[in-house]
């Protein structure tokens, strides 16, 4: 232990701990701006200076470590003049166009010039010209760049890479590694960059407008696909707790902005269960002439990674279809037969918390259903939310309407789709009872929830022996894919979401600057599936009913026409 003092107060701290980290566990607020808890104390904003009796100099408190006898101002005025100096000099250097700006009320740097009572940059503007074009699920603007470097310490965790800072001096930049264009780029999409900019220099692109147009098109019938994360998140910027913001009442948002029929993503995650399932037990009665381990292909972002960085495994995917594609293919063959209507009239919409799914309804393949694209637009959580926003809709003051059928109903099991471990965990519960005929503890298979980043276990089904894993965030699969080369570690089945803590976490939800939300997101989605009177995809009525009336069974023609997919029909720009 250390004695310090900060600001007249003695404080006894852990030796090691920096100046800010035990300033915190005092009460003590030091405004910071580039840090990022676990991710990023480069020091690069300068906004987190203090005055140390005996420095010269100014250090930044994100990375000074605490020394013992330590007289430590946090707010003396040379700290406010330096601060408010480095603020103002990083405003010189942004585009401060806050009223058309997507972070404006949610920017870190917005609040510190406001906390700071900056009204009037001193400094020459310079801003830099935008080089990226929009037409990329993934937009980056130059000009609101803070060079706080948090994209290129997240796309290293996760094991992409393809943020760097370029040139020299005062020329010096964030920009992309390798390549000229984000087209050419082997972004995986993951959209972990974008939840952590603390401004507006990186966002999605934003389809609301083709949402609106179709909207307003009387020729259109206009459906929506609601994935399981986003009843964790969506009702967030408006302040409902998870408990109010359910997905019937964003459902009945969706009705009151002129929506045809609002479905639930739950119901084709039991039917991914189905194929997926299946698929992974009849690998295992051929395992001799099958790829092994079986990979999960839920997650577009973790597929795009496979693609470009380990292609050797792309075999090993799963061919089933995601949720969102599943949901599509069924919309636009299944219920336009119920509806009585030309597919080509239904306009899909699918809400989601994640990037790499506006990639994934635009692969030429996916147009299984009636030729057209079976998904017409992805909106992530935030669209969303900005679209209930510039509707004039307040969802504290509506009520909850219930999903449509029959693809409103989903399963606690198509539920904990939104978590790591949630796809193997709803997989093992059906795989169980395809082998025994009977069904397990919907909790047996427990062992794989949790936010570790590399989980394993092994289950006895019937006396088939199964090792599986759970890895979430695109570093964790970089590693389980080099052990698995290496030969050092052996598994039959294995669940990859890109996002840390899987889809809660997602690139498209709600931004929280300095706080990782998945492991607050997740305990919603677990409490729900236990709540919940269907905790089997295959108990899913629905389910049942689109075999019987359409598909026949799984693996079955028509199910590997509409429900599955070549992943060697596309191309990673750098993939040979």
């Amino acid at each position: 232990m250390v004695n310090i003092t900060i600001n007249g107060k003695s404080i006894q701290t852990e030796e090691g701990v920096t100046i800010l980290e035990a300033a915190r566990e005092a009460g003590i607020n030091i405004p910071t701006l580039c840090y990022f808890k676990g991710l990023n104390d480069v020091g690069a904003c300068r906004v987190c200076v203090v005055e140390v009796e005996g420095m010269m100099k100014l250090p930044a408190a994100c990375n000074t470590p605490v020394i013992d006898g330590m007289v430590i101002r946090t707010n003396s005025k040379k700290v406010r003049d330096a601060r408010k100096a480095n603020v103002e000099l990083i405003l010189s250097e942004h585009d401060c166009q806050c009223p058309t700006c997507i972070r404006s009320g949610n920017c870190s740097l917005q609040k510190l010039a406001n906390d700071l009572n900056i009204i009037d940059i001193p400094y020459a503007k310079n801003i830099a010209e935008n080089r990226y074009s929009k037409t990329f699920p993934l937009n980056r603007m130059d000009s609101k760049c803070i060079k706080c470097m948090r994209c290129i310490q997240m796309c290293e965790k996760q094991a992409c890479s393809i943020w760097d800072l370029i040139n020299t001096g005062s020329r010096s930049t964030v920009g992309l590694r390798d390549d000229y264009t984000l087209e050419e780029s082997n972004c995986a999409l993951c959209g972990q960059c974008i939840t952590h900019c603390p401004v507006g220099a990186l966002t999605e692109r934003d389809d609301t407008d083709k949402v609106i147009d179709a909207l307003n098109d009387p020729e259109k019938i206009v459906i929506a696909q609601i994935a399981p994360s986003i009843r964790t998140a969506w009702g967030e910027p408006f302040g409902l707790s998870p408990e109010d913001a359910t997905v019937e009442r964003l459902g009945s948002a969706l009705h009151i902005m002129g929506f045809d029929y609002v479905f639930d993503t739950n119901f084709s995650a039991d039917l991914t269960i189905m194929e997926e399932g299946s698929e992974f037990l009849e690998r295992l009665t051929n395992k001799e002439t099958s790829r092994f381990p079986m990979f999960t292909s839920c997650c577009p972002g973790w597929v795009r990674f496979v693609k470009s960085h380990y292609p050797e495994f792309v075999d090993n995917l799963s061919s089933a279809k995601s949720p969102q594609q599943m949901f599509g293919a069924i919309a636009k063959s299944y219920y336009a037969s119920i509806l009585n209507v030309d597919p080509s009239k239904i306009f899909c919409v699918s809400i989601m918390p994640c990037l790499a799914k506006k990639h994934e309804c635009a692969i030429p393949a996916m147009n299984d259903a009636c030729g057209d694209p079976d998904v017409d637009v992805v909106l992530t959580t935030r669209e969303v939310d900005r679209l209930i926003r510039s509707e004039y809709i307040d969802p504290c003051s509506i009520e909850d309407r219930p999903l449509d059928m029959p693809l409103g109903i989903g399963s606690g099991a198509g539920n904990i789709f939104g978590a790591t471990g949630g796809v193997m965990e709803a997989a093992l519960r059906t795989a169980y009872n395809i082998v025994t005929g009977t069904n397990p503890d919907p909790d047996a298979f427990k062992a794989v929830r949790g936010m570790d980043g590399w989980k394993e276990a092994s289950f006895d089904i019937n006396g088939i022996t199964l090792k599986v894993a759970v890895v979430n965030g695109l570093g964790n699969a970089d590693k389980l894919l080099k052990a698995l080369k290496a030969g050092t570690v052996d598994y039959d089945f294995i669940e990859v979401m890109a996002c840390p803590g899987g889809c809660v976490g997602g690139g498209g939800q709600p931004i929280h600057d300095n706080c990782e939300m998945a492991p607050k997101r997740a305990p919603v989605l677990y409490s729900q599936d236990k709540e919940s009177s269907l905790r089997f995809s295959h108990e899913n009525p629905s389910i049942i009913a689109v075999y019987k009336d359409f598909l026949g069974k799984p693996l079955s023609e028509k199910s590997h026409h509409l429900l599955h997919t070549d992943h060697h029909a596309w191309k990673m720009p750098q993939e040979d």
